[in-house]
């Protein structure tokens, strides 16, 4: 997977990709989060990149990300909240 947004190939842990599954996320979707979504960034290198989905009622989908040589997803989280 690439990023168009951030020009970093994404890698994604295997504790990203097993909530990936429980939450029902697809590649598909989670690049979309990443490239479309709203970013808040914790430090220089860590961030949320965060997606309202009119068709999920678990929304906000928030990918958590490390900016690095690549684009790492540490962990995919729903029902994310701003506060």
């Amino acid at each position: 997977m690439f990023s168009l947004k951030f020009q970093r190939t994404i890698i994604v842990t295997q504790h990203a990709r097993s909530r990936m599954t429980e939450r029902f996320v697809s590649d598909e979707t989670l690049i979309h989060i990443i490239d479309f979504g709203k970013i808040r960034y914790k430090d220089e290198t860590h961030l949320w990149v965060y997606k309202h989905f009119p068709n999920r009622t678990d929304n906000l989908l928030c990918a958590v990300l490390v900016l690095e040589d690549a684009l790492i997803v540490k962990t995919v989280m729903h029902q994310f909240s701003l506060r």
